[in-house]
């Protein structure tokens, strides 16, 4: 079964925020590839759109927009995602994934595109002093 960490961020107040997601949430994001849309209930921002931007597998090898399916791909890179070259002119071979999303992703980042509502509300963060102090006087 599909099991990802979701970072999401919000453009707008320039702020991440990270959850885990499994199951039937996870599945949703199953076969999409970047660039594609998905419903923001997902990762609990209902009546949010939110944007696949990028991602990465177990070992940390990034997904790539040009390379199609799911798969490992060595490329030759000059710079982009995967790659930083330190002089001009430097190229290296990569080895990269595949622009859609499978089971052997770990890590899939995506940008709210569309939405309105607190979302540093819908993660449980935001919390004023009061609301610390009420959970203190809880315990």
């Amino acid at each position: 079964m599909a099991e990802f960490k979701v970072v999401v961020a919000d453009p707008d107040a320039g702020e991440t925020y990270q959850r885990d997601v499994d199951g039937q949430d996870a599945n949703r994001f199953l076969g999409r590839s970047l660039g594609e849309e998905v419903d923001g209930g997902a990762v609990g921002l209902d009546g949010f759109s939110l944007e696949i931007t990028g991602g990465s597998d177990e070992t940390g090898r990034p997904m790539r927009a040009d390379v199609p399916g799911t798969s490992l791909k060595e490329i030759l890179l000059d710079g982009g995602v995967g790659y930083k070259p330190t002089a001009d002119g430097e190229r290296k071979r990569v080895t990269v994934r595949g622009a859609e999303i499978d089971d052997d992703i770990a890590q899939v980042n995506v940008a709210i595109v569309d939405g309105d509502g607190d979302v540093a509300a819908a993660f449980g963060e935001g919390e004023t002093d009061e609301d610390e102090d009420e959970d203190e006087d809880a315990e």
